[in-house]
């Protein structure tokens, strides 16, 4: 079985796998930020690295074909500076404020997503999609939210979250 055909494997069923941890999940997060382990950090970043050994965002790419990133004022200087664009056009042509009033893509996937699933700007990317899926920050346990909301678009960060179960058992 070629590494492509795994990940559409793991992508067809996410939503499903997603959708019946999630309840699990939400409570078992619920529980370990009232009492947040010393070590969560290392048990993520073990977790994290573990799991990325295996795992080839490049077969994937389901975060840029289905999510936007946050642009922050950095970001978009730039990436417009990359594009030869003045800020203004760059926001005009790509971005657009969301509910919470951050600059997000205006459309999906990725403007900026290539046919191979490479990131054309990825030496000036935005900083959240360098950071994505955030399961190797510092503080994970701030970032449970995000990460749950993560398990629906990222076969990797699901696989994590449910590693961090079976290692921390709540």
């Amino acid at each position: 079985m070629s590494k492509d055909k795994s990940m559409q494997q793991r992508l067809d069923e996410l939503p499903k796998l997603s959708k019946e941890s999630m309840k699990e999940s939400k409570k078992y997060f619920y529980r370990l930020k009232k009492r947040v382990p010393k070590n969560l950090d290392l048990i993520m970043l073990d977790l994290h690295e573990e799991e990325f050994k295996k795992t080839d965002c490049l077969t994937c790419a389901n975060c840029c074909k289905t999510t936007s990133p946050i642009f922050t004022e950095k970001d978009i200087q730039r990436i417009s500076k990359h594009l030869k664009m003045k800020e203004v056009q760059f926001i005009k042509n790509y971005l657009e404020r969301d509910e919470d009033d951050f600059y997000v893509l205006k459309s999906s996937p990725c403007t900026f997503l290539g046919y191979d699933n490479e990131c054309m700007i990825y030496d000036v990317r935005p900083k959240a999609c360098g950071e994505y899926p955030h399961t190797n920050r510092r503080k994970f346990f701030q970032l449970t939210d995000l990460t749950l909301k993560n398990t629906e678009v990222c076969p990797a960060t699901y696989s994590i979250v449910e590693k961090l179960k079976q290692k921390l058992p709540k």
